[in-house]
């Protein structure tokens, strides 16, 4: 199973650590950043299955960050968790109403902070708890490693399964092979890009056999999605 990816902006480095210590053992895979305006570049190549994000920050505050990425269609409906010293009703209602999904005041408890993050993925993203994914006539069992297409089992080698999991947890949205690396093979993997290309067409093979239609749209000089219908 791929772990649901969790980005962390923090510039307090102890509370950035000890963060990412505590999601990493909860499974999560975990990325931290210190800057706002870097968080925004950051978010603009890869998107994660949720946000940590402290209000004060340097270049971009954590509120005026959160303000963009609501404006995007990319990152309208990313799950946002805000971090803050400020504990003021006037403080959280302007985080909330600003797009943050959920709020926790430092200091905080660690126990506390697993517990909302998972139950804004459970409310938001079940698609990267669920075992079971389907999209169209495809159900992946991530629990059974088992594919299967108008209950027909599909045979996958270990990274074409990951590869149809992570697209199948964003159906219709078109990533680059250089965003399929980073998610599938892990960002501090170097392989060449055209590998991408070879294990799509493997798995197109696998999971359009026959006369069944073609499930992957390539999207030329962009990448590749998993169609929705």
């Amino acid at each position: 199973m791929i772990a649901p990816k969790v980005m962390v902006v923090e510039d307090e480095e102890p509370l950035g650590v000890l963060l990412r210590y505590n999601l990493e053992s909860e499974g999560y895979q975990v990325e931290v950043v210190t800057r706002g305006d870097e968080a925004e570049i950051r978010l603009q190549e890869n998107v994660p299955d949720l946000l940590v994000l402290d209000w004060m920050l340097p270049a971009i505050s954590g509120i005026e960050l959160c303000r963009r990425l609501r404006m995007r269609p990319e990152t309208e409906r990313l799950p946002i968790i805000m971090l803050t010293a400020r504990g003021e009703e006037s403080d959280r209602v302007r985080g909330l109403s600003t797009g943050a999904d959920d709020y926790l005041v430092k200091p905080f408890s660690t126990p506390e902070f697993i517990a909302r993050v998972k139950a804004l993925l459970r409310r938001a993203k079940p698609e990267v708890l669920s075992s079971v994914l389907k999209v169209g006539d495809i159900v992946l069992d991530r629990e059974a490693h088992r594919v299967y297409r108008r209950k027909n089992e599909i045979k996958l080698g270990p990274t074409e399964f990951r590869l149809l999991e992570f697209m199948m947890r964003h159906p219709g949205r078109v990533f680059s092979r250089s965003q399929l690396l980073d998610n599938v093979w892990g960002e501090t993997i170097y392989i060449d890009e055209r590998t991408v290309d070879v294990h799509v067409g493997r798995l197109r093979k696998a999971v359009n056999h026959g006369r069944m239609p073609d499930v992957i749209r390539t999207i030329r000089g962009s990448g590749y999605a998993i169609r929705e219908d």
